[in-house]
Formats: structure tokens, sequence, C-alpha cells
């Protein structure tokens, strides 16, 4: 069992429903923001798609979070229509849709919902979320080439509403339980897999769900790889070693994010000692120049020190996050992600700086990083957990 979830009295209460729901005026916020982006596109009908979990526009319209497909009809004045699969999912999803006719399937949703279409009168369909290339062609032979609205949706969950923001928060807190439970439970001789089942025993008996639990496993002395690893192997821990963590646990698609680094029963090396105060030295530089109006430009060159340490990164050294791996997506002066993005930021973004800071040859690296929330005047944590080269064992 883990260790306790400490949220304050208003996050315990929406933690403790059976399942907790958005306010009635906050679902109509996003309806409304849905109604104003069709009617800029000229489309009449929205079809917002979730097949086999992928897809968060599901759940923040409706509160059913996709299991194996949902495809819900949105038109201004018309009752919202939700046809999902499977047959035994169709209970809970009809207790969690909000204000939405929940229908099942029966393993031919996309045809029902052109039938549905046909009734209402659709014109210009336009689509948000991932759906398959084959369904896509059946809805153009039925009604035209389709409006791809998916950059209209990220844009609409860059900036988080205050009840969103506490639901992240519930969602920090959980993950944070993970790191918790590993600077409290990891040994020696434990499997990478073990890690994993750590994270996870932390968070799920209070309703976290894993989202991820990558590991970097390497001995300090004679470092193999710098970034961690999407999937753990049977490589058991060792005294000496360095483990650098990203770890994401999520309250009902609502996700915390956070980044550390540990050494196993020794002191850092000099090497990640360097590579550790360099990672720290440009989280702090990064959001130290946060704040709504912030250029990308201004985050890049913040992060500037970690070259003139001789070091680069691997990991991207920003993002926006909640509702998606959302812009925007920064790299480094030695690392780019791309081109960067023309934004600024805008007080309500979250974000998760992430300084995977490493050595040259790409042979080693540290992380150290987490879910922030961008202000007015700066940044706002969203993490309890404290920042620390931490020792276990």
């Amino acid at each position: 069992m883990g260790g306790p979830l400490k949220l304050d009295a208003r996050l315990a209460a929406i933690h403790g429903e059976e399942y907790p729901r958005f306010s009635d005026g906050e679902m109509a916020r996003r309806r409304a923001a849905l109604a104003r982006v069709m009617e800029e596109a000229g489309v009449d009908h929205l079809l917002m798609c979730g097949e086999q979990r992928a897809g968060t526009g599901v759940a923040w319209l409706t509160g059913w979070p996709t299991t194996t497909e949902a495809y819900v009809i949105v038109a201004p004045g018309e009752p919202q229509l939700m046809v999902m699969e499977w047959y035994n999912h169709w209970p809970l999803a009809k207790k969690l849709a909000r204000d939405t006719d929940v229908r099942w399937g029966e393993h031919q949703g996309i045809d029902k919902v052109i039938a549905d279409l046909r009734v209402r009168g659709a014109k210009r369909v336009g689509m948000m979320g991932p759906i398959s290339y084959a369904k896509c062609r059946k809805l153009e032979a039925a009604f035209g080439p389709l409006a791809d609205l998916n950059r209209h949706y990220v844009r609409l969950r860059l900036v988080k509403s205050r009840e969103e923001i506490d639901w992240m928060r519930i969602g920090a807190a959980l993950t944070d339980l993970a790191i918790e439970a590993l600077r409290r439970e990891v040994k020696p001789g434990m499997t990478e897999r073990e890690l994993g089942a750590v994270c996870e025993s932390a968070y799920h008996p209070h309703g976290g769900v894993t989202v991820i639990h990558y590991f970097l496993v390497t001995p300090m002395a004679d470092p193999e790889y710098c970034v961690p690893r999407q999937l753990a192997s049977t490589r058991k821990v060792q005294p000496g070693d360095v483990i650098a963590t990203e770890i994401t646990a999520h309250f009902f698609e609502y996700p915390g994010q956070i980044l550390r680094t540990f050494t196993v029963a020794a002191e850092p090396t000099p090497l990640f000692s360097r590579l550790y105060e360099t990672a720290e030295a440009a989280f702090d530089a990064v959001t130290g120049v946060m704040r709504q109006g912030t250029t990308m430009q201004q985050i890049v060159d913040a992060a500037g020190l970690i070259e003139d340490a001789g070091f680069s990164v691997y990991d991207d050294l920003m993002h926006g996050f909640g509702g998606g791996y959302l812009p925007p997506v920064l790299g480094s002066r030695s690392r780019p992600a791309g081109p960067l993005p023309d934004m600024t930021l805008e007080a309500g973004m979250t974000c998760v700086v992430q300084p995977n800071v490493i050595t040259r040859d790409q042979k080693a690296g540290v992380q150290l990083g987490e879910l922030v929330l961008v202000t007015e005047q700066g940044f706002e944590r969203m993490h309890g957990v404290e920042r620390g080269l931490f020792r276990l064992g």
C-alpha cells in the first residue's frame, strides 16, 4: 500500500467522489468553445473521435474516457449523441457521459454515426481525434471531405480552466507518491521491472492510473546510456548505479509528470554531480523566465547554460501537457526540437520543464523536472515532492 495522498480539503472532496464530475458551467464552457470553432470552420456537425484508448477529446467533452471506440456527434442546438463500444462498457459509459445520449455501436458504430448525421441533415462535417482511415473514407463518401479540426482542439486544451487545474493537482499528487515510494523502497538487487511495480503500488490504491514510468539504470563509473527507456529490462539495480526516471499517473485523464534522479548506495561521481547541478540550474533558469508573454526564444536562451557547461540534452527541454503532449515542444540550442513555435506563453498553460542534461557522447545523463502552471507573473509548482539528487538504499 502506498503512502498517504496529500490533498487539501477542496481537492480531497473531488478525489473522494464515487466518480468525480466537472461543474455544469465547466461543461457548458467546453461546448461553447467547440461551437465557436465550428462556426469559424464553417461546419454544421462535429464528430469527436476516440479509438483504442487514444484521444482525449471524448473524455473532455463527455466525461467518458474512450476505451475501445467512441464517436460523439456535436451540433449547436441538437442533442449530443455518443456511439461507443463494447456492450459491457455501455453501462458505465451511460453513467459517466454528461448530457449525452449514449448508444451501443453494435460493432457497426461508424455506420450508425453516418445514419444519424443523415437524419440530422449534416452537410459539412468536422472531426477531432483519432479515427481509422477506413472509417474516414466511409464518412467522406457520405458527406464529402472532412474538415480536420484537430489543431483547433489542441488550441482549446492549451489554457486550462480553474477546475481542470484542480484535477491536474490531484494527478500531480498521485504521481508524487511514486517518487516517495522509490525513495522509500528501492534497494540493490531489485530489477527494473520491480521499479515500475513500486510506482504503481504507490498510486493505484488512491485511484491513480499509469501513463508512463520510464527508467534509466546504469553504473555511474561506466555509464551506458543517457535517457530513460520506455521498456523495463530484467537488469538488477546495483550499488553505484544512477537511476533517472520520468513518471506520469493521471486522475481521470488529468495527469501530473515528474522527473527525478537517484544514486544507489553511493555518492554521485564528479561527472554526475556536474550533470545534476547543470540540470538544476537549467530548471531554475527556464522557470525564471516563464510568465504570460514569454517567447520561445527566451526559454531556449535561458537553457543555454547547458551548452555553456559543455553538455547537451536528449529529451525535450519543455512541453505543454494535459489533454495531450502539447505545444510548446522545445529543445535546446544544441538539440532543437524543430522550428520554434510561433507563440508565447499564456497564463493557465500547464507545461513540463524537464532538462535531461547529458554528456556530448550520449553515455551519461540525468533527469530533473516537473509539471508547472504558467501564471501572469511567473510560474507555480503543481507537485509537492522536493528536488534533489537522492541517494537510495
